[in-house]
């Protein structure tokens, strides 16, 4: 069964969120779904917080497996995130951490930053993300 996605952004990180779905969309070995929560183009400011809110809210109800949020930095979707109980989100900008956060941390909604790291590198985080299990033990 294949686990559910959801994205969402604000208007800095579209570009970047659309690029994320279409690759991991195409990559059979994941075993994912995406579901773009918005917004859809960049011609207006947006406020991060409604998108944070709605994805986070989302996972922390199990109506999405996971959430990838992208802003500028990836902090204020981050903070947001945080704000929602059951959501636990971490802001990643490597991919020593990405597995990490999963295995240790039990993270639920991955935060990138458009700003801060190139698609392409974003797009290894997610795939590193989404591999990697919780590893419960003495982590929970």
């Amino acid at each position: 069964m294949k686990k559910i996605i959801g994205l969402g952004a604000d208007h800095n990180g579209v570009q970047t969120k659309e690029f994320l779905i279409k690759k991991l969309d195409l990559d059979k070995n994941l075993g994912v779904r995406c579901v773009d929560l918005g917004p859809y183009n960049t011609d207006i400011s947006v406020d991060y917080t409604d998108y944070s809110h709605q994805v986070s809210y989302l996972v922390s109800k199990g109506q999405l497996d996971f959430g990838i949020l992208v802003c500028g930095t990836g902090v204020g979707m981050s903070i947001a995130a945080n704000k929602i109980r059951g959501c636990r989100a971490a802001l990643i900008h490597n991919t020593f951490s990405a597995p990490k956060s999963r295995e240790h941390n039990n993270a639920n909604v991955l935060c990138l930053g458009s700003w801060v790291v190139e698609d392409v590198v974003n797009l290894e985080i997610c795939k590193l993300w989404l591999g990697e299990e919780f590893a419960e033990g003495r982590h929970v």
